[in-house]
């Protein structure tokens, strides 16, 4: 009898123990990310020819206690190594594990190498050559709560490797998850028509007519790890192999299952015939270029079993959940009484699909942990009465949201129509419960996710995120690659400049006879503050024939209404090259060019101490708190702002108006302390506050500070 360790991903231990002891293992003990199991050398090849699951199989010849580094070494060189394989032979050694004395794999590996060299040295026999890459022999070692495993690896490459695959495409599945899938599934139990819609490379299609043809899927192989083991009987293994080939030949004969695969894209299923030509099960998959949304039942009941696009495999995160919520609508509508299993590694999507699962198991696809969910799609299932894609109805995801957005556009599209704007926002947590800011930039949509409160639970909130993801396409028309989500947490300094890791997308806005260069994708902010709409446009009423001042100027919008409402001259000023590049941008965007313009980039507060210039007209929105390496002080708005505009003051011409606005929410302007500076103070928020936020009055405040 031997002893032996199948490793396999972590979910699979379940599986692989009914599997190995369908195959005759004794002693099946599940471990982490593997089984245990005994049995003659005739099992060990039969599992390593017929596993499924499994990613290697292991003889193991050592197993104790292991706590130091000699210990190790020890461990490895009592082993009679020469008794298992020649010094012709090269070998190498897989060490898997760490903690204790082992920092990292490749110390434990150099032990145990150091060990088996020796072993052959002082055996009197000539050191063997150790394999970097291709080596003959393969030991394999785990180390694991300060006990170590060492063995032999029985089966060679990973078995998941079956021979039938070459250029995977894209995201490729592994053989044996795709296996792990069927058997999960119920399907290799009860075999019945079998479809795929997101076929790909046809793993799981091609594993399911294996499996129904009673094919060994290590048939095709044509290396295993035994062969270079000194007691390694071919006449024993030949007869398994023999006897697997008489099977599968009968098994095939009489296989009267069917297999569906489809996928939109035509390369991969032109790679999945020839994978399918390659496993010898060709002729019993009808593979077609569809796209699943336009997929028919080819008979009444079936099962699907599928592993749908995620991440970055497809579009941005809108178009994603369209299509799982659509993909749900599709079951639901035309696959009623099949069954469905689906892996996928967001729940955000399994949920988009508005299907009640039967059971729900987690499964690792690599280091990517995946949610297996199993669905019956009753033959008798409500179906909506609308149709989903009938133009104004919001459906049922989302109703009060919904309704509130379109009564919400219906107004303000109009309003924005006579403004001569084409930016606005929509809306703005109406509902608690949908806790995001929806602003529309021309034709696209831009989604911002507050913080939710602590007490509601993570889920709860992304699952209300992900309803209104789904609600705007419908509710408002707009086509989802044209909605970009955000999520937006209590900012501190710079941070709300934060960078994002999306495709740059820029699109160019109107806004009362001014243009603004807008970058949707690539930051939190867009480039332009909605809510001073209407204070920039003060700012241009204000600016004729004046000098006029923007610090903290950020992308230079309010300088812009300044230079197009006539300003003598415009100084903008902000610490960041970018927002001033952005800023010169929109100012060629205007057609306004001249030395009257300067831009200036520099620490505002620096070059305010120092600055020696007149103004007539400023306009200050500083931030609420900052801290950036790059100014020599911190600044708090509400500490700071006397400071500010009395140094500010001395900037200003006789009969000139600071403009004065920050977006602390409750902010208090001491009034006395201003008085005593020599400030006359105006509070104008009731002026500047924009039609699309009446319903956020706080969202900033504004004040019109002049000499006393």
């Amino acid at each position: 009898m031997f002893n032996f360790f199948a490793a396999a991903p972590k979910g699979f231990e379940y599986a692989l123990a009914n599997e190995l002891t369908a195959l005759g293992a004794t002693e099946v003990r599940e471990s982490v990310a593997g089984v245990y199991f005994s049995g003659s050398l005739e099992l060990g090849y039969r599992v390593t020819l017929w596993s499924r699951l499994a990613s290697r199989i292991i003889l193991l010849v050592f197993s104790g206690e292991c706590t130091s580094a000699e210990q190790l070494y020890n461990a490895a060189y009592c082993i009679d190594w020469p008794a298992h394989f020649s010094n012709k032979a090269s070998f190498s050694v897989d060490f898997h594990g760490s903690g204790g004395f082992i920092n990292n794999t490749q110390f434990g590996a150099l032990r145990i190498k150091d060990a088996i060299v020796d072993r052959f040295r002082d055996d009197g026999v000539n050191r063997p050559n150790v394999g970097r890459s291709d080596a003959d022999f393969r030991v394999d070692a785990h180390y694991r709560n300060g006990k170590i495993s060492i063995g032999l690896n029985f089966s060679g490459p990973a078995l998941h490797q079956r021979g039938y695959r070459g250029n995977t495409g894209e995201a490729p599945l592994k053989e044996n998850l795709a296996a792990n899938m069927l058997v999960r599934s119920g399907w290799q139990a009860e075999p019945v028509t079998l479809m795929d819609p997101f076929c790909g490379s046809g793993t799981v299609l091609i594993e399911a007519a294996m499996m129904a043809c009673d094919m060994a899927p290590g048939l095709l192989r044509d290396k295993f790890g035994f062969e270079h083991w000194r007691r390694h009987d071919p006449k024993l293994w030949q007869s398994i192999v023999e006897e697997a080939r008489a099977r599968a030949s009968l098994g095939k004969s009489r296989c009267e299952l069917k297999f569906y695969g489809s996928d939109i894209d035509s390369r991969v299923v032109a790679l999945a015939k020839r994978n399918a030509n390659n496993a010898g099960v060709f002729e019993f998959i009808d593979f077609k270029v569809a796209n699943v949304l336009n997929v028919t039942p080819p008979v009444e009941t079936g099962m699907v079993v599928t592993n749908p696009p995620y991440g970055e495999r497809l579009g941005n995160v809108t178009s994603l959940l369209q299509l799982y919520f659509q993909l749900g609508e599709k079951f639901k509508q035309d696959f009623g009484g099949w069954k469905l299993a689906m892996l996928c590694s967001d729940i955000e999507l399994v949920s988009s699909l508005k299907l009640k699962a039967d059971k729900q198991m987690k499964m690792f696809n690599g280091a990517l942990e995946c949610a297996f969910n199993l669905y019956t799609l009753h033959a008798s299932s409500t179906r909506r009465e609308i149709p989903i894609a009938q133009e104004g109805q919001g459906g049922e995801i989302a109703p009060a949201f919904a309704n509130r957005i379109k009564k919400n556009a219906k107004q303000l599209d109009k309003w924005a129509k006579r403004e001569g704007i084409d930016s606005y926002r929509l809306y703005d947590a109406d509902i608690p419960e949908y806790n995001v800011a929806v602003d529309r930039y021309l034709d696209h949509l831009v989604v911002q996710e507050y913080a939710a409160p602590a007490a509601i639970p993570e889920a709860v909130s992304k699952r209300r995120v992900t309803d209104v993801l789904l609600a705007l396409p419908r509710a408002l028309g707009v086509d989802p690659e044209n909605i970009i989500l955000k999520t937006r947490e209590r900012q501190k300094g710079t941070s709300q400049y934060q960078k994002l890791d999306m495709e740059k997308l820029e699109r160019v806005t109107t806004e009362y006879g001014c243009r603004f260069k807008l970058n949707l994708s690539d930051y939190l902010d867009t480039g332009l503050f909605l809510d001073h709409r209407l204070t920039r446009k003060l700012v241009g009423e204000k600016a004729k024939d004046r000098d006029v001042l923007n610090l903290f100027a950020y992308t230079g919008s309010a300088s812009v209404h300044a230079a197009k409402g006539g300003a003598k001259s415009v100084t903008t000023v902000d610490m960041s090259n970018t927002y001033l590049n952005w800023a010169k941008d929109n100012f060629m965007l205007n057609g306004l060019v001249g030395r009257q313009y300067q831009f200036i980039q520099a620490d505002c507060l620096q070059w305010l101490a120092e600055c020696e210039q007149k103004f007539d007209l400023i306009f200050i929105d500083p931030p609420t708190f900052s801290n950036s390496k790059r100014m020599e002080d911190s600044f708090d708005v509400q500490r700071d702002h006397v400071k500010l505009l009395s140094a500010l003051k001395k900037l200003l011409n006789p009969g000139g108006e600071i403009l004065f606005s920050n977006n602390k929410r409750k902010f208090k302007m001491d009034m006395d302390a201003m008085a005593a500076a020599g400030l006359q103070v105006v509070n104008i928020d009731d002026k500047v506050l924009p039609m699309d936020y009446q319903r956020n009055p706080q969202i900033h405040n504004c004040w019109l500070v002049t000499h006393a």
